[in-house]
């Protein structure tokens, strides 16, 4: 869309000549005019004439899903796009994405997403008797998703937890693996969302230990008994039956293990003392993992220096879980609405991303243009990003993945300066100095090598071998490998 109103008057008087088209058979041209009204609505300043736009939005889009599967589709993934940009637009119409016994699979789940993105405490009895039938249907991956959209309702809705609750407890019982399964990922999310509230549920929980088998359901299992180790009575005996398996399990459940019975000798030291130096001894000695190896060496210290803060840090507030995780930051959510009916919305990625060669799609700046205070603001924090990855740069310390040292979390410059004795810097020393210095030294290191005399690994003699070191400051000599006796060359 290359043409830019400079007035909203203008902008709302080539939407409603473009509405009637809205009505238009052709599936095209309706998601056609969809993108062209939703672009001009970001230059009309009358909120109740937007509104009144938002709502005749909704009936082509319902209008939509009588249409084939593919159609169904490709019309559900722009209303995921436009409810999260305008959510007034199908507000009220809830029941229309309700399944079809004879929808496919990608038809459902996306229904599903629009389900829980349009629920509120309004509906919500309406919705969870929905999602109970969903969760008795014989397709396991839609099961899946259905109970998985029960608990995020209970995270997203609050007053509505304890309804989400009793049905997850209902699904418990029908002891179906995948259900019990799916059910213990979605309860660990929701006692992280109300701490030591819904305790009563643990207990059912506990019971269905046996149907566990899936490396996810284990780790929230084993959390839950972790987090509540106080108060689950027999709370060492069941972890000490998941650790008769710790070598067998995988990284993520063996994780879970070590920080579970680590809260378990906080909580209850009595009852952890015999199990804490067994599995911090497995995860030191035992495992190749360095994640496991080094979270267990980071509670060894803890523990054997200072008990207060060990239980201020394993047991410390958790950071707030949402059920919103899904939605696109302001840029893209911009940028993806002007791509409405195009395959870059069905990805739900920029279409840049999607086509090599394509441009990324901006809103063209306007004395009409009603820009978001929430895009404004990460408009203006990107900007701020992008000037300090700029400043960052001129250092040669451009975010990229080579600059950065995974062992101690900093730039190399600044680890090799630390960790050789030279300057260490902070966020606003000397960097130069820290550059130049960690050169030297890596310059040195070369040199000792004594590349020159010896041939290169890849088949060349080595005559010309200056370029091996590359110094920041000074300028730069293209190296051009020697060519070896079997014609490799490295590129």
């Amino acid at each position: 869309m290359s043409y830019v109103p400079q007035e909203s008057g203008e902008a709302l008087l080539l939407a409603e000549r473009i509405a009637p088209r809205l009505s238009h058979s052709n599936s095209a041209v309706v998601l056609t005019c969809i993108r062209v009204i939703l672009y001009l609505m970001n230059y009309i300043a009358d909120q109740k004439q937007i509104s009144a736009l938002c709502r005749k939005l909704s009936p082509p889009l319902v209008t939509l899903l009588a249409k084939g599967p593919e159609v169904q589709y490709l019309a559900l993934r722009n209303a995921l796009l436009i409810l999260q940009r305008r959510p007034e637009v199908l507000r009220n119409d809830i029941r229309v994405f309700f399944c079809k016994y004879n929808d496919p699979i990608y038809v459902k789940v996306t229904k599903l997403e629009l389900i829980f993105m349009l629920a509120n405490e309004k509906n919500i009895e309406e919705v969870l008797t929905e999602l109970r039938e969903y969760a008795t249907e014989i397709d396991v991956h839609f099961v899946r998703k259905a109970v998985r959209a029960i608990g995020k309702l209970a995270i997203k809705i609050e007053p509505a937890a304890r309804q989400c609750i009793n049905l997850l407890l209902e699904l418990v019982a029908t002891k179906v693996t995948y259900i019990v399964q799916e059910a213990t990922v979605v309860i660990k999310n929701i006692f992280r969302k109300y701490p030591n509230q819904y305790e009563s549920i643990i207990g059912t929980l506990c019971e269905n230990l046996d149907s566990l088998d899936e490396p996810e359901a284990k780790a929230a299992m084993v959390w839950v008994i972790g987090q509540y180790a106080s108060r689950i009575e027999n709370s060492d005996a069941l972890l000490e039956d998941f650790l008769y398996s710790f070598a067998e399990e995988p990284v993520e459940v063996q994780l879970a293990l070590l920080t579970a019975t680590v809260k378990l000798f906080i909580q209850r030291p009595t009852k952890g003392q015999e199990l804490v130096p067994r599995v911090l001894k497995w995860a030191t000695e035992e495992t190749d993992n360095p994640d496991l190896r080094d979270r267990a060496y980071m509670y060894w210290r803890l523990l054997s220096t200072d008990m207060d803060s060990a239980k201020r840090i394993v047991m410390g507030e958790k950071p707030p879980i949402t059920a919103e995780s899904e939605r696109l930051d302001p840029d893209t959510l911009e940028e993806m609405c002007l791509c409405v009916g195009t395959l870059a919305t069905v990805y739900l990625k920029p279409v840049q991303t999607v086509f090599r060669n394509a441009r990324p799609r901006r809103l063209q700046d306007s004395p009409a243009l009603q820009r978001q205070p929430a895009a404004a603001a990460a408009v203006g924090g990107a900007g701020a990003r992008s000037d300090a990855q700029k400043s960052l740069s001129q250092f040669g310390m451009g975010g990229q993945g080579s600059d950065f040292d995974p062992r101690t979390g900093r730039p190399e410059a600044n680890a090799a300066a630390t960790a050789y004795g030279h300057q260490q810097v902070a966020g606003n020393g000397n960097l130069a100095q820290a550059v130049s210095d960690a050169e030297a030294y890596f310059s040195n290191q070369m040199a000792g090598m004594r590349i020159q005399e010896q041939g290169d690994s890849f088949g060349g003699n080595g005559h010309d071998a200056s370029g091996y070191v590359v110094t920041q400051g000074a300028p730069q000599t293209v190296y051009q490998s020697a060519q070896g006796n079997n014609g490799d060359l490295l590129m």
